[in-house]
């Protein structure tokens, strides 16, 4: 993840590790803590999970500005549909209106691959938006430099009745061989987010 405005070529070079997992009673959020700025490592400890409603967060990996923008446009656009509808936006929901936010702005993309991940009247999901606008809903995604090494351990590891410790330690293992293996993923933290029926829990390892 970067500390400045980004090319479409520095997107591709762009370092992160974040992901997602649908576990038996929750939904299960992990990501590391290092910021660059070109050669250099601007931050050990910055925060890549969000939260944008009661039980639902949202990942970053691109450009930081990029992504802070586009957390606060979700923000208030979550609260104004709850105002006029008296009603709470679905994680597809939420998703669908990032994609379109991605897609609109594609001459002059936001250097962003984000993951929306919560609970909400129809269940637990993960969806990840792409910058073009794609969007798709798996029941684990990992996205960043650093995804191929995740990727590993969360296809070796990954059932969909872990319980929440498993679904945590799996998702620790995954950042940890990505930031073992990816010169651009790495910080002092593996952040996590826990998101039930009940709420989201934060937690850092």
């Amino acid at each position: 993840m970067q500390a400045q405005g980004i090319t479409a070529e520095d997107a591709r070079k762009t370092g992160t590790t974040t992901l997602a997992m649908v576990c038996k009673d929750c939904v299960v959020v992990a990501a590391e803590s290092k910021v660059t700025m070109g050669y250099l490592v601007s931050s050990k400890e910055f925060p890549k999970i969000y939260q944008i409603d009661d039980k639902m967060v949202m990942t970053v990996s691109g450009g930081v500005g990029d992504a802070q923008s586009v957390v606060r446009i979700l923000r208030a656009e979550i609260n104004i549909y709850k105002l006029t509808r008296n009603a709470e936006l679905t994680v597809k929901g939420v998703s669908t209106l990032l994609a379109n936010i991605q897609q609109n702005s594609r001459f002059y993309p936001y250097m962003l691959m984000p993951i929306i991940a919560g609970v909400d009247r129809t269940g637990m999901h993960v969806f990840s938006v792409d910058p073009a606008g794609g969007i798709g809903e798996d029941a684990y995604t990992s996205t960043g430099s650093g995804s191929p090494f995740a990727y590993g351990v969360l296809e070796d590891g990954f059932r969909k009745d872990m319980t929440r410790e498993e679904g945590i330690d799996l998702a620790t293992r995954a950042v940890r061989a990505a930031r073992e293996r990816d010169i651009a993923s790495g910080g002092k933290n593996i952040d996590i987010a826990v998101i039930d029926k009940n709420g989201t829990e934060f937690l850092r390892k």
